[in-house]
């Protein structure tokens, strides 16, 4: 340990540590209790995991407040993704229910979502990746060849070929024709 008490420091600051918290945490409407104990939990947490001891104990304040502040902001972004995850999901389940009403129509959708699927686990590695991170992630080619460290162009034939050997998949299964381009 290096010396520092983190449990009476954290109790002697938690007033004002919440206060701090629910100031960051709170600008997006009401805030329950539970988000900031989450907060404090996780400023607990990084305080008694420190690596390096703090040469002065007067500074154990500013930077448990540097530290409430930092927890903060990743329990917002947290929360970020958690609401674009929901939202993403929400959007393509009434885009489902928009698509057909008919049983048979969402039957049949249903059923080819499953030989796509399948049809990816049968791709290789490489191909699957590229078509996912291009189709879920909706990334462009300049994004998929800065991710991948790869050229423009090695991004362009890399999906040319994984389109074409999905389309060979899927047309060994009959859900498209050779001739259909997607």
């Amino acid at each position: 340990m290096n010396g520092v008490d983190w449990h009476a420091a954290l109790q002697a600051y938690d007033r004002w540590l919440r206060t701090v918290v629910l100031a960051r945490v709170g600008q997006q409407g009401a805030v329950d209790r539970s988000a900031i104990d989450e907060v404090m939990q996780e400023v607990a947490l990084a305080a008694v995991r420190q690596q390096a001891p703090l040469a002065d104990a007067n500074k154990v304040a500013p930077w448990l407040y540097r530290l409430a502040i930092t927890q903060a902001l990743l329990y917002r972004r947290r929360l970020g993704r958690g609401r674009k995850l929901s939202a993403r999901y929400a959007e393509r389940q009434s885009e489902l229910r928009i698509e057909s009403r008919e049983p048979l129509d969402w039957l049949l959708a249903d059923e080819r979502r499953e030989l796509v699927r399948d049809a990816l686990t049968n791709l290789s590695r490489r191909d699957a990746e590229i078509l996912l991170l291009k189709y879920t992630q909706g990334w462009s080619y300049a994004q998929l060849a800065q991710h991948l460290g790869i050229s423009h162009s090695a991004v362009e034939a890399r999906l040319h070929r994984a389109r074409q050997r999905m389309r060979q998949l899927l047309a060994e299964c009959q859900v498209v024709a050779m001739e259909e381009k997607s």
